[in-house]
């Protein structure tokens, strides 16, 4: 019914896993003292995957916000690519080992890089919107953020600059109940997904934890944006079933039966089970996946641990114009 193939969804499976299997490996990881600090996107991968799949992975422009590794495996990212940024590395992608992890950054995959104040990616977008309608160019632009995050005056001043200018850019809110500490019931009143009327363009709100139905809203919205029907508003809801990050003590301000029911809604085993209810995916396929994704893991951990430092000279590199930059 949404023109997906079998192999399409089997590989929606897979990133979802990997990502999952990644963020293990990084908890593990800080908790040994082999890097610094993780955040954590486990729960979200559904979501992040479906968006992914419904997006232009050759010429949309992506936004993505720290939790993000779903997302960013499906568009082209790799498991070392990713490691050589949790352990600052010189070869990191992302930013040469400044950046802290989690705030991705590719060129060559059109991910433009995040920052640590929330929100400032909003904006960014609608930007990068604003000039695809201006050179009359057929990709939209993409941003995730948390449901904390549409509080901020940046996720407002760039929803009603979208909505005055139909511009082609789709806002993705990643509803997963706590802004670190804070419940959603004392953050929000009503629907962020709601939010969008007073922009003058769709919100609407989706299981986040169902990613055929993510994909639909998601496909729509890019149609949409293509159209010149300008911008929509997505919140996926969902529930973010690790801490904030690795210096987080959630049980402070959740309990860890809150935290055990919502496991039984966990987006990667819902879809695990609807495939292999569909007669297209077997035990024995996850345990040769399983496997595989964790020798990849592996190989990539072992080369980023190894992998130089950068220099301390490179500090200044693209900080101050070289010789020959300025008239580049």
């Amino acid at each position: 019914m949404l023109g997906l193939s079998h192999q399409q969804v089997i590989d929606m499976y897979k990133y979802m896993r990997m990502a999952r299997m990644y963020d293990e490996r990084c908890l593990v990881l800080q908790r040994a003292g082999k890097i610094n600090f993780h955040v954590s996107g486990i729960g979200q991968e559904a979501a992040q995957v479906a968006a992914a799949f419904a997006l232009d992975r050759e010429k949309d422009y992506f936004l993505p916000y720290y939790r993000d590794y779903g997302f960013v495996l499906a568009v082209g990212m790799t498991l070392r690519e990713l490691m050589l940024s949790l352990f600052a590395k010189a070869e990191d992608p992302n930013s040469g080992g400044r950046q802290m992890p989690g705030h991705f950054g590719s060129k060559r995959l059109r991910i433009v890089t995040g920052s640590s104040p929330v929100t400032t990616q909003v904006p960014h977008a609608v930007g990068i919107a604003l000039a695809a309608k201006m050179k009359k160019k057929d990709y939209v632009s993409f941003v995730t953020f948390g449901e904390g995050s549409s509080n901020q005056g940046d996720f407002h001043e760039g929803c009603n600059f979208a909505g005055v200018h139909k511009l082609p850019v789709i806002f993705m809110c990643e509803n997963n109940q706590y802004a670190i500490s804070v419940p959603v019931h004392k953050q929000l009143a009503g629907k962020v997904s709601d939010r969008a009327l007073g922009y003058g363009f769709p919100g609407i709100q989706v299981d986040g934890n169902d990613v055929l139905e993510v994909y639909r809203v998601m496909k729509e919205a890019r149609e949409r944006a293509v159209a010149g029907e300008g911008p929509t508003l997505v919140e996926a809801m969902m529930y973010r079933l690790s801490p904030h990050s690795t210096s987080d003590n959630d049980l402070a301000y959740r309990t860890k039966e809150e935290v055990d029911e919502n496991w039984k809604k966990d987006g990667v085993v819902q879809f695990q089970k609807y495939l292999m209810a569909c007669g297209i995916w077997s035990e024995e396929q996850e345990v040769e996946l399983a496997a595989l994704i964790a020798k990849q893991i592996k190989e990539a951990t072992e080369y980023a641990d190894q992998a130089p430092f950068p220099k301390p000279e490179d500090t200044l590199l693209h900080v101050y114009a070289e010789d020959g930059e300025v008239n580049a």
